[in-house]
């Protein structure tokens, strides 16, 4: 469905083509890309979430000329916090009850505190030419 759609890239296997995940941004004029990731769990823990997002994060940069990339993760999820971490972005902030994409049994909203991570072009250049 997302294939028109140039701000998502479909993360696959190698060896068979299977789909496994998903990279997606968002551009803000005039240089900043708030950027994402969803991948299926039975691949968690594999390092094909890293390697994926550092080439997405090098195309970002390189090809799209970012300056400047943020991501928001919920505070419970630990893994793409620490794929953030990895990928050498700072936490830059907690955003309490920021967004909702659950709801409770009664159906009212569950808001989720979310954290945001970003990273500047210069900083990755520095991380790189180590």
């Amino acid at each position: 469905k997302r294939k028109e759609d140039h701000s998502y890239i479909a993360v696959c296997l190698k060896e068979s083509g299977q789909m496994i995940g998903e990279l997606f941004h968002l551009k803000e004029e005039p240089d900043t890309y708030a950027i994402g990731w969803n991948f299926n769990e039975a691949y968690e823990g594999k390092g094909y979430a890293r390697e994926s997002a550092e080439a997405f994060l090098s195309y970002l940069f390189v090809e799209k000329a970012a300056r400047r990339l943020y991501a928001y993760v919920e505070d419970d999820n630990v893994r793409s916090q620490a794929l953030c971490e990895r990928l050498g972005m700072r936490k830059e902030g907690l955003f309490l009850e920021f967004i909702s994409f659950t709801t409770y049994e009664d159906g009212t909203p569950k808001y989720e505190n979310t954290y945001q991570y970003a990273l500047l072009k210069k900083e990755w250049e520095q991380h790189h030419s180590l």
